[in-house]
């Protein structure tokens, strides 16, 4: 098989074991709900899975424990469950658009915006915030939170425009996912550990799809259901250092403190990219190459990824490399970032695979980035793939790669050339998979 083929077999292999389905059952194991209601709300690119996953859990326990459907909410708990089993008494589901799945018993599915909120964002937080109304200390909210519940899970205390302004803002400035997540948690009624106040009395169990490096809670999704770390201070100081537009409204909102201290949450994190570079290294082993996972922690512009891939495939692969003509796979995980220079289309993983191209070109080497969620930037494609190939047939084609790259269009460029990874919506977010494979001599 050819390395792309080879790189095939990897990216989708990383994906099905990144999908969130048996730790959210897992992390159920843990629940003990007790007496009252049970409601759920997701909120994020994996938020269909990860609503699926539970749903089907909880109907399988009450199934299990013998109990028909019209039977009482607390069942009694099989094996696999703490406490009593409890029937979903109702719930809401927001993602991504075109992620939604189809129905999931009694919840409620809104598709939303994603980077940027938009009014299906709201509508989809507004009945969120309607379904955990009311609720008392005997009740619990089961919440299944995912990397994009920061614009798909939104409630904003500015005007939309103000916040979709700022949106853009962020996403052009270069600032990285913490930053931009303490700047949303000032202007939102749901962020910042704001969203398990409402909750309250009612016991919030949360289960985490973790997106960003570290598993931060507080920074997953702005961290709707856990004590906020930042302060106003940072968020002035982000502000200042991105020159970011602020209203007088906004200006004042900068000002209030967020959450600190939360009693009535319990928090699990089911998964991260730690699983994706994991299972990468060992189907590249499967396939005959030796491993090297370089970090879990990639955090730095694309293109400066891309390059320094390039690099280490020199190093690895040239004619005297280091790898000894042995077939390797050098593999990174994390999230980079784009600055926008141009106005073309493409995202961070595909500028990734782009910047490689030319460091790689003539050898026996192939380098592809695709984040786990199927989506890069504002693109129906998860990624992108070069190969040795690459340069000449752009170059064929009229294709500079340092023109598109200022222009931010490798969408296009890659399209040319056969370099798009098109996988769909996968159900999953945990961060993006970036690989090297040297095919040896």
């Amino acid at each position: 098989m050819s390395l792309r083929e080879h790189a095939n077999i990897i990216i989708r292999e990383a994906l099905l074991q990144a999908l969130p389905d048996s730790a959210v059952k897992s992390a159920l194991s843990k629940a003990d709900f007790g007496p009252g209601k049970l409601v759920l709300v997701a909120a994020g690119k994996a938020a269909w899975q990860m609503a699926s996953a539970a749903y089907a859990a909880l109907e399988e326990a009450g199934a299990s424990s013998g109990k028909s459907d019209s039977a009482d909410a607390a069942l009694e708990a099989p094996d696999s469950l703490n406490g009593p089993v409890h029937k979903i008494d109702h719930g809401v589901v927001v993602t991504k658009y075109d992620h939604s799945q189809g129905p999931i018993g009694n919840l409620q599915i809104f598709e939303a915006g994603h980077p940027v909120p938009d009014e299906n964002s709201f509508k989809a937080t507004q009945a969120a915030i309607d379904a955990v109304e009311g609720l008392t200390a005997e009740d619990t909210v089961l919440f299944l939170l995912s990397g994009g519940g920061s614009a798909l899970f939104e409630k904003p205390l500015i005007p939309g425009e103000d916040l979709t302004r700022l949106t853009q803002e962020l996403l052009a400035s270069g600032a990285d996912i913490v930053e931009m997540n303490t700047i949303r948690k000032r202007f939102s009624a749901v962020k910042g550990g704001r969203f398990a106040e409402l909750c309250a009395p009612a016991k919030v169990f949360v289960i985490v799809l973790s997106d960003i490096l570290g598993d931060p809670l507080d920074m997953i999704a702005s961290g709707p259901a856990y004590p906020d770390s930042t302060t106003a201070k940072d968020a002035r100081e982000i502000v200042n250092k991105y020159h970011l537009t602020m209203t007088d409204q906004m200006n004042a909102l900068l000002q209030v403190e967020t959450p600190k201290d939360l009693s009535n949450v319990e928090t699990h994190i089911t998964g991260s990219v730690r699983q994706l570079c994991r299972t990468a290294k060992e189907k590249a082993k499967e396939l005959g190459y030796e491993t090297l996972v370089l970090t879990d922690q990639l955090t730095c512009a694309a293109r400066d990824a891309g390059v320094f891939l390039s690099n280490i495939a020199r190093y690895y692969g040239g004619e005297n490399g280091a790898a000894n003509g042995k077939p390797m796979a050098i593999i990174l995980g994390g999230e980079t970032i784009v600055r926008l220079t141009g106005h073309g289309k493409g995202g961070r993983n595909q500028e990734l695979a782009l910047a490689a191209c030319e460091g790689i070109a003539g050898m026996n080497a192939c380098v592809f980035s695709v984040g786990s969620d199927g989506t890069d930037g504002p693109t129906d494609a998860a990624g992108g793939i070069v190969d040795g190939d690459t340069l000449a047939a752009l170059k064929a084609k009229g294709i500079s790669v340092s023109a598109v790259l200022q222009d931010n269009d490798a969408y296009n460029a890659l399209k040319e050339v056969d370099g798009l990874i098109m996988t769909g919506p996968t159900g999953t977010n945990v961060n993006d998979l970036t690989v090297l494979l040297l095919g040896g001599k």
